[in-house]
């Protein structure tokens, strides 16, 4: 099984804003059918993973639903999924690794993991073996981090490194074990 983060973060390291808001992510504007490599990334996953927060920020932007894969939402608070999205996401609860191993009973193997608290929770508990981070120029001081506290060190390896758009840098990392 892979799990795999795929996320924008300002250069100080914060995922959104102190409000959760992602403003910031339009600070250098997206070309015209440009996606830096998303669709591809999506492509080479079974389901995403993601937090209550998070899966409230994306049905906040209105439009079609973005993901053309299985969503599952963890949450211990949510007792279902709004009406407008339950043919799109599924609840999950538990700790990280029994939702690991709910989801690879159902046959998925390769996840997208998404979401501050999320994340957080599945680097804690070394479940993380990708982290693909693009960071847009941009210093937001305060927010919501990335990042958090782990036990012990997680050593991660460079994949490679790529420039968009003359301002954006895309890193992709492995988990070395």
């Amino acid at each position: 099984m892979t799990n795999t983060v795929y996320i924008a973060t300002s250069l100080d390291g914060y995922i959104a804003d102190e409000n959760g808001g992602l403003d910031w992510l339009h600070s250098i504007p997206n070309p015209e059918g440009s996606d830096f490599g998303f669709a591809e990334f999506m492509d080479r996953i079974d389901a995403l993973v993601m937090g209550r927060n998070t899966f409230e920020t994306v049905c906040g932007f209105g439009g079609d639903w973005p993901y053309p894969k299985p969503v599952f939402v963890v949450s211990s608070t949510l007792t279902e999924i709004p009406e407008a999205y339950q043919d799109k996401a599924q609840l999950i609860s538990g700790t990280v690794r029994e939702i690991m191993k709910q989801l690879s009973n159902q046959g998925y193997q390769n996840l997208y993991i998404d979401g501050g608290k999320t994340v957080q929770s599945f680097l804690q508990a070394d479940l993380i073996d990708e982290l693909i981070i693009t960071q847009i120029p941009i210093l937001l001081g305060t927010g919501i981090p990335l990042f958090g506290a782990l036990e012990q060190p997680l050593k991660l390896g460079l994949k490679g490194s790529e420039t968009l758009m003359d301002s954006l840098v895309k890193t992709h990392y492995i988990r070395q074990r």
